[in-house]
């Protein structure tokens, strides 16, 4: 009896592995089939410990399966390796004489403070420490913006504060002069992001884009999210200053949107040859993805990445340091959008824009 049970158990997570593979290739929005993207190291562990339980079990026969469930670790592997060290760095690190010139350094911690989380001393802790030139803070509401201002107004005099109860609030903070600061609806109403424009002490100028879309959710489909992270990717590819995207984008780095934002926007991912630092979710180790997220152009070059420690929310912070060089590099290992993409995408944003809805989620952090 209990061999039977096993072996029901066993044919049971084998065909949701292979399952879960083959879902997310049809490239179908819906959410309940792009979420199965995120779990992509999981499902190749779980493959790998299932085709090792394979040739021992003893009512698990056909070699066929092992093979299966192998190819099905392998596919899922193939999407995550480019996120560790034996993978070419597609952003390069700053040389000797950048890391020495600090007026043309910018630091930034991204931060998703769980709008109901009211640790507010964990995260100024963690600015304490790390000390960044710009802090983003995503899901704020009133009395987030409050605590902030109370602590930080003296050392940070550059505001965009964009305070919502819908989980889906703004604030970014910053030491360095801001202009032209921008907050912009881009696609689904309620849900703002923020474009500024950021002087460097050296006096160059930079343009920042903090966003926040839509998460994906079973029932519906990620149209919403998807828009709003190409129209920033081709708006990018087109800005006559050197960019930085960054924010929480609700999708993870190897995932089919964010690789065709990559080719829209010609923006390098740091995390590419280092490490897949996982921000979400920050209380169980087992089940994390990368879902923070800091793009940059070419012109950029790496001096630290860090996931920052728990401050409470779901979400780990995650700190950068950047300079900015004369001379762009890394940009020559992306692949560039074809013509049809960009029209592909040109379509689904006018079409979301259309679309008059509430964001998805928007209740999920009352009280």
């Amino acid at each position: 009896m209990l061999d039977s049970l096993a072996n029901g158990l066993f044919w049971v997570l084998a065909a949701a592995l292979v399952l879960a593979t083959v879902l997310p290739l049809t490239k179908s929005p819906l959410g309940a089939v792009r979420g199965l993207a995120f779990p992509r190291l999981q499902i190749a562990c779980l493959a790998v410990l299932l085709a090792l339980l394979s040739v021992v079990l003893p009512l698990v026969t056909s070699g066929w399966v092992t093979l299966v469930l192998l190819v099905v670790a392998g596919v899922q592997a193939g999407y995550i390796v480019k996120f560790t060290p034996v993978w070419p760095k597609q952003s390069h690190g700053a040389e000797a004489d950048l890391r020495r010139d600090t007026d043309r350094q910018i630091a930034l911690m991204s931060a998703n403070v769980k709008m109901s989380n009211r640790a507010y001393d964990r995260l100024l802790t963690q600015i304490t420490a790390y000390d960044p030139d710009v802090i983003m803070a995503i899901e704020v509401d009133d009395a987030w913006v409050a605590a902030l201002q109370k602590a930080l107004k003296a050392r940070y005099a550059h505001w965009v504060t964009v305070p919502q109860d819908n989980g889906y609030g703004l604030c970014l903070i910053s030491r360095l002069s801001l202009a032209n600061s921008e907050v912009r609806t881009l696609v689904t109403r309620n849900v703002p992001s923020i474009r500024t424009e950021i002087a460097l002490q050296s006096g160059d100028a930079i343009q920042l884009n903090l966003l926040h879309p839509e998460p994906p959710v079973i029932d519906h489909d990620t149209k919403g999210r998807d828009s709003e992270i190409a129209l920033v990717g081709l708006e990018a590819q087109s800005a006559n200053l050197p960019v930085i995207v960054a924010g929480d984008l609700n999708d993870v780095a190897w995932s089919t949107t964010t690789r065709k934002f990559q080719r829209l926007s010609q923006l390098l991912d740091p995390r590419v040859g280092r490490g897949l630092y996982n921000t979400f979710h920050a209380d169980f180790a087992a089940f994390r993805w990368p879902l923070d997220h800091l793009f940059h152009d070419a012109r950029f070059r790496l001096i630290t990445l860090e996931r920052v420690p728990h401050i409470g929310s779901d979400h780990f912070p995650i700190f950068f340091r950047l300079a900015l060089a004369p001379k762009p590099r890394g940009a020559e290992q992306l692949d560039p959008a074809t013509v049809e993409e960009k029209a592909d995408a040109r379509d689904m944003i006018r079409s979301e824009q259309n679309r008059d809805r509430m964001p998805i989620g928007e209740d999920w952090e009352k009280d």
